[in-house]
């Protein structure tokens, strides 16, 4: 790797504790970016009169971009330059954020928030890669994980920060939040940061970055509109059809390419293709709730924005300390009965959060999203751990890039297909008899446009009738995810390769004979810009100490016994 400056040089200076410390800043806004707008939605949807679809669309538009640029992105640092390179991502962030802020219509804000991941897709895979310039091997371990803990942080802290801004101030105040975090970074990468780059990596492909923007945009396009549009319409079926046709054209690419940026060849091997379906799985009903659980919080439950982001910390709580106590699971039985228990966990909790009733006070919700925390610790993070453990170390930067996009992918099209089915089912049981046309119509565009109705109007029955049919869909949408949990958790217990430690008396050797260890990752540099090295930051509750791959990682041996099948 060729680096600009010297390493032992930048190595010394006591100036990268200061740009640790504005790194770390970053990350945490980029953390709770993750989560704090959710609390913001049932706002958002009253104050921008924005319907379901275009909620879908303000929280998915990120999230489309960033999946199909990070890797591109990780790429274009690695080649021209990963401070400059991040600094462009801090400044594109910092913009898109203040777009968000001063706009006011809804298709505004989708296209801010796409700006805002374009942006972190430069950000988050370029904010490790920078760390080996900044410190020396003995230090690595300690700056890699003050990087990762400060995005894990921001999860939770997510709903609280925005909820306490939404109770003082407009909606836009989520957006603004992220301006002097983003500033700060900006500053300190100018000045603090030495610049690294490593010109020997592939060059990024157009056409595949092309085909996979265009191919998960028109997919989530096609759920998101099916709804509103009809899932028969030329355009929804269309959108489909297009997407199929250029994810085929991905693949088909990718897999002929000698230097693919998705080495999809990677889910072949078992014990990496279930884990990774778990930990996508984890991430699909994950995001689903936290699109769709602020609106019932909100508008049925009457809590308000600060009280939403108080009552999604039983899930988060669960997430943490489940996620904590799977190490010391899998070192005595193995990734394969932890992450089936998780997923089994995960689809009891949502299959009794399917028997909630309108009526129903908040105590038996904090119940069942305690159970679905628990559930998501236990499978996802111990699936992650596993998915790329179970591979050698020559493959861990493209395993790591190929997981956390799948994931991403996953998160995407849960928001999208969860919410549009709570979208159909609520349109269809709203009871909008004798209503004017244009009240009928707003009624059925969201849960808040019927509560405005219903005040406007004075029709509690209206109001009594649209909680009931939220209810309804958000219901169907439960038993759907705790379905495809139970599938999920009966192929990886058929399936799934169980590696456990085995006791070995001398490091990466087995007592019967030849290495079957998965090397050492902590000095890897072949592709340190790749995005997904830092993929468990978008969790919490790392369980000993952050362990992500590529450059700066710190050292992880993975043993395999003979049960860890291909």
């Amino acid at each position: 790797m060729a680096t600009v400056t010297p390493q032992n040089a930048a190595h010394a200076d006591p100036r990268r504790w200061w740009a640790l410390g504005a790194l770390v800043a970053s990350m945490l806004t980029l953390g709770f970016d993750l989560t704090i707008l959710n609390v913001a939605l049932p706002t958002m949807a009253a104050q921008l009169e924005a319907s379901t679809g275009e909620l879908q669309w303000i929280v998915d538009s990120y999230i489309v971009v960033f999946a199909a640029l990070m890797l591109p992105a990780g790429l274009l640092g690695d080649r021209f330059g990963r401070r400059r390179m991040l600094v462009v991502g801090l400044c594109v962030f910092l913009a898109g954020s203040l777009a968000g802020a001063l706009t006011d219509a809804p298709g505004l804000v989708v296209a801010a928030r796409s700006v805002m991941g374009l942006g972190a897709a430069l950000v988050i895979p370029l904010g490790l890669s920078v760390l080996p310039s900044m410190f020396g091997a003995e230090e690595r371990g300690k700056a890699v994980a003050a990087v990762t803990a400060s995005m894990a942080a921001g999860m939770p802290l997510g709903p609280l920060v925005g909820g306490l801004l939404l109770d003082h101030y407009w909606w836009g105040s989520v957006f603004l939040v992220n301006i002097p975090m983003a500033a700060a970074g900006i500053a300190a990468c100018l000045f603090l940061l030495p610049e690294s780059r490593d010109p020997s990596s592939p060059r990024v492909d157009a056409l595949s970055t092309a085909f996979s923007a265009l191919g998960l945009g028109a997919l989530v396009f096609g759920i998101i509109e099916g709804p509103a549009r009809g899932w028969t319409s030329a355009w929804v079926l269309g959108s489909f059809a297009l997407s199929a046709l250029l994810l085929a054209g991905l693949v088909v690419r990718e897999r002929r390419a000698a230097r693919p940026m998705l080495d999809l060849a990677l889910l072949g091997r078992r014990v990496f293709l279930f884990n990774v379906l778990a930990a996508t799985l984890g991430t699909f009903v994950f995001s689903g709730l936290l699109f769709l659980l602020p609106t019932y919080l909100q508008e049925v439950g009457g809590s308000d924005a600060f009280g939403t982001g108080l009552r999604l910390l039983p899930m988060m709580g669960g997430l943490l300390v489940a996620a904590r106590a799977s190490a010391p699971l899998v070192r005595r039985s193995g990734p394969r009965p932890v992450v089936g228990t998780g997923l089994a966990v995960l689809c009891f909790a949502a299959l009794l959060g399917s028997r909630t009733e309108p009526g129903d006070g908040y105590g038996f919700t904090a119940v069942w999203l305690t159970v679905a925390g628990l559930g998501f610790g236990l499978a996802m993070v111990p699936a992650m751990d596993a998915a790329l453990g179970g591979i050698p170390a020559d493959e861990a930067g493209s395993g790591s890039a190929l997981l956390m996009t799948l994931r991403q992918v996953g998160g995407a099209v849960g928001i999208a297909l969860l919410g549009s089915l709570v979208a159909d089912v609520y349109a269809g049981r709203l009871d909008t008899a004798g209503l004017p046309a244009p009240a009928a119509e707003a009624a059925r565009e969201s849960l808040s446009g019927a509560h405005a109705v219903a005040g406007r109007l004075d029709l509690p029955a209206l109001a009594r009738s649209a909680d009931a049919a939220y209810l309804d869909g958000m219901s169907l949408v439960l038993v759907v995810c705790g379905i495809a949990a139970l599938v999920t958790a009966a192929l990886t217990a058929l399936f799934l390769p169980n590696p456990r430690p085995a006791a070995a008396p001398a490091a990466g050797r087995t007592p019967d004979g030849p290495d079957t260890a998965v090397p050492d990752r902590s000095d890897r540099q072949d592709h340190p810009g790749l995005p997904g090295q830092q993929d468990r930051p978008d969790l919490p509750g790392q369980q000993d100490g952050p362990e992500p791959t590529g450059a700066g990682s710190s050292p992880a041996v993975v043993r395999r016994t003979a049960d860890d099948g291909q």
